[in-house]
């Protein structure tokens, strides 16, 4: 089943008679809760369900802290993001680095919420810094998380095209004062207010902003 339930016919609903769009309503319905349902009975004997076409099952499966490592390596491959991401949180000694950046990487939630696997898998510092340069913006946003940065990666994230990864590297403290207090005018102000945040901000950058604020 694919990480978006199919939602095309919403964009026809006016064509659809009540009866007819009821019943769309409430497939869809059911068909989100067959994704975010977990049963217990299926994680205490989960073997026959690691193949079953429903995300729930597979999920919960998943779940078990006792499956043979041939079913591990199997879920930890699903092509489901939330069965992927539960059986490495259920199976933490066997996810080496390049699995949990695959898994990070290909992270889908369901819902949108502020934890990745790399909060649970940290990286290491080798990866973080290759991340620096990666295509995906969302990676690039991993790689501040290395305190010992290189300044000339920190110094290239601060200029980075994607606000997001900008803001994350707002608050290193390897982050050079020049590039810092040029962050206090970034046209994103979640930027802008990270980076008057850092308390590596020089006494110039204060007044800066006081003078910015009419103080």
């Amino acid at each position: 089943m694919s990480d978006v339930p199919p939602l095309d016919w919403l964009a026809d609903h006016q064509a659809l008679d009540d009866d007819e769009l009821d019943r769309q309503i409430t497939g869809e319905i059911a068909r989100a809760e067959l994704r975010t349902l977990r049963l217990p009975w299926v994680t205490a004997d989960p073997v026959p369900y690691v193949d079953s076409p429903y995300v729930c099952f597979r999920a919960s499966a998943a779940m078990s802290d006792h499956l043979p490592p041939p079913l591990v390596a199997q879920l930890l491959d699903d092509e489901e993001s939330s069965v992927r991401t539960t059986m490495a949180l259920h199976a933490r000694d066997q996810i080496d680095p390049d699995t949990a950046e695959r898994i990070d990487r290909t992270h889908r939630p369901d819902k949108r919420v502020r934890w990745r696997p790399a909060d649970d898998f940290p990286l290491p510092t080798d990866v973080l810094r290759r991340l620096a340069t990666d295509p995906d913006p969302r990676m690039r946003q991993l790689a501040p998380r290395d305190p010992d940065l290189p300044v000339e990666l920190a110094r290239r994230l601060a200029a980075d095209p994607d606000h997001m990864v900008r803001r994350t590297i707002a608050t290193h403290p390897r982050l050079p004062t020049e590039d810092l207090t040029r962050l206090l005018a970034d046209p994103s102000e979640s930027v802008a207010a990270t980076a008057a945040a850092n308390p590596n901000l020089p006494t110039t950058g204060m007044h800066q902003l006081l003078a910015l604020a009419g103080l």
